[in-house]
């Protein structure tokens, strides 16, 4: 030990001497004392033999200290060294008792001097603990050295106590550095019992105890030895405390969570408020429990000793609970987002995350809650989840201004240390937010982003530059919108049921919102993989208290259908597909899940007639897609749907459907022809699906009506709907007919001729329905129809009202320039009216015949008749109030389903037609109110 210490001292060059003489004077106390204990040596008794040890070490102290302080600090990277240094100095002090601490105290001949040598010593013993000088697994050695440091540490608080406390002699910063010291040596990893083995912890307990109990009974006293002091130690004092108490050692934490109290009651009593120590106490938990400190224990012991407390103190009783709820409340949520932090399927620590955010936006803590949404935000691009990601980043955006005044928040992100002002960082938020909605394909989102962007480009900086490149990509993004493939995401709720499951998720039932083209056995994967234990349920009904209250795990899992908000905006207008199509899958708060179930006698012939469903609505906290890709069901609905009202809804679907076939097969003419052949042939071939004729069997008969005397409304309803599926039928067999190949021409002509049997039998049984053109006067590509906002609600049709709608004549066309007839002529080959398509001179069938020459005329002529009067030959405005109230001429009218035409009369069976007009409807439009 002694050769290498006196090498690599010479080496230094500093004191050598010096060093020299005090580790020789070391070496011939500890040989004197071991030969003269040695067996065979000179009998020596003991008193003899400590009073020559303390002899010599009494001469050797001042400058051991003083030299090892002062080595060990300056070797601090020099390992092997400073475990020499750290030994010796540990077995001078192991022979040190009281007399030799308060001689060496007294020697000092200055209070400064001492001060100095107390701050220098607690420093000093701090970074030895702090930076480990011996192996982890050298278990004596480190217990050695905390057994002497602590005698030591607790010889100088004496000093403190008796030197440095009164009023006139009491120093802040070196009670400061030891209360750190202490709680330093108090949460040292070597003194953490519980990490090690039951048979170690054992052997550490029988030869040393347990020395956290010691010091932070020592801690414990010296705060409240500082009286009135101790408003100065606040908030300093408040991270160390809490770091000490949730060590886990139950009799440790109940002697020093109450200094808690004592810290509230002491801001309390001078300012009314404990707001400081409260800040403080929220911030350093976040990183402790973060860190792997706390557990459900503490929380529990925090809890009831603080409001134990509080109890007592009348003053403190409301503000005392609700900071203890506070703190509580944070802790489960810390609790749960560490129990998943470092799973290897992030899905549940985003859900945690945004649990901690929500609560810190509550408690209006904004540095906590931006520092949660970056962290979300890396967790959602990191899974590729960019949409989530865009909203999680508005979400910081918001809490910015359009100002140049300075940031008050802290800095976020890696763009954030350049950015100066809430402008700079508002629009930098901005441009990455829509770089993300575009990746997510949320095109919608960024687009709105882009006009608020172009909005302060425009009226505030002025810098056009800027405006026409922000303008650039609004306008990319809404072609993206019409040309760029976006699939519908499925939707899937998911409950987790047990006691096993964590506290967030338990007993819960979520929506999530899949990925592109995510089949559910793949989601189902996804899902269970964190709960390799859990157990999937096989029924979509919810479980009963057995398994709700039982230890174990059990997922349930099953497909819903979002419920699309009515959209005033799109009301009475025919919107492109490619646009509804979004509003359907997106901003989505509602959805259902429908199940089947057979209630009466059974029908072995027909399934209809007592197919009855159970719909279950959720309603979720969010809206989705929001910053998480699910959200927590808040309440669910439950009705049921009868078998009439089932088939209504069917054939609705139905006809939705097949319009939504026939619009995109007029937006590009390129798709592929088979599932619209599979969509008509189900329908029209009985040999197929069955057709319609079970409805009949079921609903149409004197029996049913007479049993169901209310349901004759909606029976009217449902043949109206069979009714008006014969035109849609018709427009999609003529587009089936000019693309069908001449290999499949025999499979289309056998499909035309089922239909005319359908429709001959359609039309003397419910009456004719001719869907009627409108001409797009804009001359855009083909529209889709907006669905009224009730059309999927199901009630008792009324008297049908009249409709008639007012034509305006058409203006004669201003001659146009070459270059305007090119552009027309391209908007007319993208079809300019909804249904419509080019002129062909291909073999014609029976769904192609050409229409006749006066039709649109007399379509005009008639319309016009059926509507308000005009003066001199000036028709005014269509009114759709007056309109309703006169009678119509043509026979247009609104059926109680909401589809718009010419109804005739079936009171007589219509001779099949030669031809068939190929005027087509433009809506559904809104749906009678009964």
């Amino acid at each position: 030990t002694v050769v290498p210490i006196l090498q690599e001292l010479i080496e230094k060059g500093e004191e050598e001497d010096a060093c020299i003489e005090l580790l020789s004077n070391i070496l011939e106390v500890l040989y004197k004392a071991q030969k003269q204990a040695a067996p065979g040596a000179r009998a020596v008794t003991p008193l003899a033999l400590q009073v020559k040890v303390k002899k010599h070490i009494q001469l050797i102290l001042e400058r051991l200290l003083h030299t090892v302080n002062r080595r060990v600090i300056v070797l601090d990277r020099e390992s092997t060294l400073r475990s020499h240094y750290v030994a010796c100095m540990a077995a001078i002090l192991s022979q040190m008792d009281k007399d030799h601490y308060s001689s060496y105290i007294k020697a000092f001949p200055s209070r400064p001097e001492l001060m100095d040598f107390l701050m220098e010593t607690f420093i000093l013993f701090k970074d030895l603990i702090g930076k480990t000088v011996y192996p982890s697994d050298w278990m004596v050695m480190n217990m050695v050295q905390n057994r002497e440091f602590l005698r030591a540490i607790n010889q100088f608080a004496a000093t403190l106590t008796e030197m440095f406390l009164s009023n006139s002699s009491f120093e802040l910063q070196l009670w400061n550095n030891y209360f750190h010291l202490a709680v330093a040596f108090l949460t040292q990893d070597s003194l953490q019992l519980e990490n090690f083995s039951q048979a170690k912890r054992n052997s550490i307990l029988a030869k040393y105890g347990d020395m956290r109990a010691t010091i932070g009974a020592s801690i414990r006293d010296m705060w409240y030895n500082l009286g009135c002091r101790k408003i100065e130690f606040i908030p300093g004092m408040v991270g160390p405390i809490l770091e000490m108490t949730l060590v886990p050692e139950l009799e440790l934490r109940k002697s020093t969570i109450p200094i808690f109290f004592d810290m509230m009651l002491c801001e309390y009593q001078l300012t009314e408020s404990f707001s400081r120590f409260e800040d403080e106490i929220l911030r350093k938990l976040d990183s402790e429990v973060e860190g792997g400190r706390g557990d459900e224990q503490y929380k529990q012991l925090f809890e009831s000793i603080l409001l134990g407390c509080c109890q007592r103190h009348p003053e403190l009783a409301r503000p005392g609970e609700n900071f203890v709820a506070l703190v509580t409340g944070l802790l489960e949520r810390l609790l749960d987002y560490r129990a998943v932090m470092n799973d290897e399927n992030k899905t549940y620590s985003m859900s945690c995350t945004v649990n901690l955010l929500n609560f810190y936006k509550e408690i209006d803590r904004q540095a906590m809650y931006i520092r949660y949404l970056y962290k979300l935000k890396d967790l959602h691009v990191s899974y590729e989840n960019y949409t989530e990601g865009a909203y999680t980043l508005l979400l910081h955006a918001q809490l910015l201004k359009w100002s140049d005044e300075a940031n008050t928040a802290p800095m976020q992100g890696l763009h954030s240390p350049s950015l100066h002002t809430q402008r700079q960082l508002k629009e930098a938020l901005y441009n990455q937010i829509i770089d993300y909605f575009d990746q997510g394909k949320m095109w919608e989102e960024a687009i709105h982003i882009c006009k608020e962007l172009a909005e302060q480009y425009e009226s505030e900086v002025f810098d056009y530059e800027m405006l026409s490149d922000i303008l650039q990509r609004e306008a990319k993004f809404y072609e993206k919108i019409l040309k760029v493939l976006r699939p519908s995401p499925d939707y899937f709720a998911v409950g987790y049921y047990g006691q096993g499951f964590p506290t967030f998720l338990r007993n819960k039932v979520f929506i999530y919102r899949g990925k592109e083209y995510e089949r559910r056995e793949d989601f189902e994967m996804r899902l269970l993989s964190p709960f390799p234990n859990a157990e999937k349920l096989k029924s979509t009904s919810p479980p009963g208290q057995d398994i709700t209250g039982s230890p174990g795990q059990y997922i349930q899992c099953f497909t819903v259908q979002p419920v699309e908000e009515a959209k005033v905006r799109f009301k009475d207008r025919s919107i492109p597909e490619q646009i509804t199509n979004f509003y359907k899958a997106n901003h989505v708060q509602k959805f259902s899940y429908s199940r089947p179930f057979k209630k009466g006698p059974k029908d072995p012939d027909n399934e209809f007639a007592n197919m009855w469903i159970e719909r279950t609505t959720f309603v979720t906290a969010y809206p989705l897609p929001g910053i998480l890709r699910w959200f927590a069901v808040t309440s669910t609905t439950t009705t049921i749907i009868s078998p009439l009202e089932n088939a209504i809804e069917t054939m609705m679907k139905t006809n939705e459907k097949i319009m939504s076939e026939i619009n995109r097969h007029q937006n590009d003419p390129g798709l592929p022809v088979n599932p619209l052949s599979m969509l008509l042939n189900g329908i029209v071939d009985p040999a197929v699906m069955g057709g319609f004729a079970k409805y009949e069997t079921a609903f149409f008969q004197e029996s049913y009506l007479e049993e169901h005397p209310g349901d004759e409304g909606n029976i009217e309803k449902l043949k109206d709907l069979i009714a008006w599926q014969t035109p849609l039928l018709a427009e999609g067999i003529r587009i089936h007919g000019r693309k069908v190949t001449e290999d499949l021409r025999p499979f289309h002509e056998r499909m035309e001729q089922c239909f005319l049997q359908l429709r001959a039998k359609v039309e003397s049984q419910y009456g004719v329905r001719e869907m009627v053109c409108f001409e797009d006067r804009r001359s855009g590509r083909p529209r889709s129809m907006a669905w009224g906002p009730d059309w999927d609600q199901l009630s008792h049709a009324g008297d049908r009202q009249a409709l008639t709608e007012a034509t305006l004549t058409p203006k004669p066309a201003p001659r146009t320039s070459e270059s305007e007839d090119r552009r027309n002529e391209r908007k007319e080959n993208r079809s300019s009216t909804f249904f419509g398509y080019r002129r062909q001179d291909p073999r014609q069938s029976i769904s192609e015949l050409p229409e006749p020459k006066d039709e649109k005329r007399r379509l005009s002529r008639n319309m016009s008749e059926s509507s308000l009067g005009s003066s001199e030959g000036k028709q005014l405005p269509p009114s759709r109030e007056a309109a309703a109230a006169q009678p119509s001429a043509a026979g247009l009218s609104l059926s109680p389903t909401g589809f718009g035409g010419r109804v005739k009369s079936a009171s007589k069976a219509p001779p099949l037609p030669r031809k068939i007009s190929p005027t087509v409807y433009e809506t559904f439009l809104e749906h009678s109110d009964a």
